[in-house]
């Protein structure tokens, strides 16, 4: 009861005009970030922030935090309409939803991926309400065991994204591996594969890769056999967008899933949204009925990693606000601004600022409801970029992509990265190699291994500590039974059949 007479204040606090004004240009500006490519909710917020100068603080983090959870729908746009993830964590957007609109269902697309993003983002919102101190208190018992277990979990999920050669997409994985050792060793400080160049020493940022594997080669693809996106006008009405009730049977299971996955995940410091919508693409393609047909363009193959990825941004909500531990780097960006208002975030908040936390929980209620409106309404906007001229729209985006690698820290060698990787992932287009492996691995790769180390350090050299901690040992047996599982069921029917009576093919 007290929980409602706090969301009933937090609703009045959200809707003075002026939270309300800057909740809709935190959206407004969510969205367009999210959607260019490069720049992301993480530097968005950043280069934001001097907006929120000598406003009150409940609509400065109002703000913020649109700009947050916007930018995860925002970057579903340019993954669906032109093969280019807006961001990291819509990486796994692209597989599914740019197939969607080659197939002339953008519309639904976009549409699923709104709805899909505000399902997942509300839902988090009321678990947020109710559970934030327990779960809080959860996440923080996540040790480098615990750590460990759950990229483990992660790079299982590969399994399902190497195509029709395996043998290529395990390849592509291990190259992804490899890349992840770049740089510094993080445990003892000694570079590894850098050859000289201090540049390597931070190692490779995970976007100038993914822009590269996807945007760049996407882009050589469509230059060399002139394939365009072709949109049918009618398919772009309020009703053409509203998924029908077979993609609503589809895909609620799985935004259901990746709700809960992405939720959890958030609030883990150092995870985030993009290994969120990794794994909720990667678990959604092995219970599927449809998993075969995941990477062809099934709409919940859509709405599985967009779910998972704005609950996420949630859920890392959650012990900023409880412990000031920051989830992400977005939140880490909004814990500076939560000290430049004079704010110390942890479990004194609730009690000493009541309404700015509640009057922040009532603005994502709004905030999500304006997403859902916002991305209703200008999705004949999004798609009339299709109608520019291949020649036009291929320079604007390469554009984009170049500029977006060079913000990340200012450098050129970040260009010729991008660059670097977009020829290798045209070459890997054409040689029918997977890039998403790769990707996945590479995000994967850094903290698997310091993770593992760390506990090793831990144990004294011991691996049992992987074992006998309850929460890593019991992600490991779910991993060794999704390993097993299909050894096992070639078993059993192979022990059903020699169980069946004697026949000439029976007996081979």
């Amino acid at each position: 009861m007290e929980t409602l007479q706090n969301l009933v204040m937090g609703l009045s606090v959200a809707t003075d005009p002026m939270n309300l004004v800057y909740c809709v240009i935190g959206v407004v500006f969510g969205i367009i970030i999210g959607a260019l490519p490069g720049l992301g909710p993480s530097a968005g917020i950043a280069i934001l922030l001097p907006l929120t100068f000598g406003t009150d603080p409940v609509a400065g983090i109002i703000m913020l935090a649109g700009i947050y959870y916007g930018a995860m729908y925002g970057g579903s746009i340019t993954s669906i309409l032109i093969n280019v993830p807006g961001d990291a964590s819509a990486v796994m957007t692209t597989l599914d939803g740019h197939p969607l609109a080659k197939q002339g269902r953008a519309g639904q697309a976009l549409g699923m991926a709104a709805f899909a993003s505000i399902i997942g983002g509300t839902a988090c919102v009321v678990m947020f309400m109710f559970l934030a101190p327990a779960l809080a208190e959860f996440a923080i018992t996540f040790g480098p065991p615990e750590y460990f277990a759950l990229m483990v979990l992660g790079l299982t999920t590969i399994g399902g994204m190497t195509g029709k050669f395996p043998a290529k997409g395990y390849m592509s994985a291990l190259i992804g591996l490899f890349i992840a050792t770049i740089g510094l060793d993080l445990v003892q400080g000694i570079p590894r594969f850098t050859f000289g160049t201090y540049e390597l020493y931070e190692g490779i940022d995970f976007i100038p890769v993914a822009m590269g594997l996807f945007g760049i080669a996407e882009l050589l693809v469509i230059s060399e056999e002139g394939e365009k996106v072709k949109i049918n006008k009618k398919d772009l009405g309020w009703r053409k967008q509203m998924p029908t009730k077979e993609d609503w049977r589809y895909s609620a299971p799985h935004i259901a899933r990746g709700t809960g996955i992405g939720f959890l995940i958030g609030m883990l410091p150092g995870a985030g949204a993009t290994i969120a919508s990794f794994i909720s693409y990667g678990i959604g393609k092995k219970v599927s009925k449809r998993g075969d047909k995941f990477g062809t363009g099934v709409i919940e193959g859509v709405a599985a990693p967009e779910s998972a990825n704005n609950a996420a941004s949630i859920g890392a909500l959650v012990p900023l606000l409880t412990l000031g531990i920051p989830g992400s780097g977005s939140t880490a960006v909004m814990l500076g601004a939560l000290m430049m208002f004079g704010l110390s975030p942890g479990p004194l908040l609730f009690a000493n600022n009541p309404e700015f936390v509640w009057g922040l929980i009532g603005s994502m209620y709004i905030g999500n409801f304006i997403l859902l409106i916002l991305a209703l309404l200008a999705v004949p906007l999004f798609v009339k970029v299709l109608d520019v001229s291949s020649n036009v729209l291929n320079a604007v985006v390469m554009g984009f992509i170049l500029i977006g690698a060079y913000s990340l820290n200012n450098s050129m060698f970040d260009v010729g990265l991008t660059i670097l990787f977009g020829v290798l992932g045209f070459l890997m287009k054409k040689l029918e190699f997977p890039a998403t492996p790769m990707v996945l691995a590479l995000v994967l790769g850094a903290l698997l291994e310091t993770s593992l180390r760390q506990s090793l350090i831990i144990s004294n050299g011991n691996p049992a500590i992987f074992f006998t901690r309850p929460i890593s040992g019991t992600i490991l047996v779910v991993v060794i039974l999704a390993v097993a599982w299909p050894l096992l069921k070639k078993i059993i029917a192979r022990v059903r059949k020699s169980g069946k009576p004697a026949t000439g093919e029976g007996l081979k």
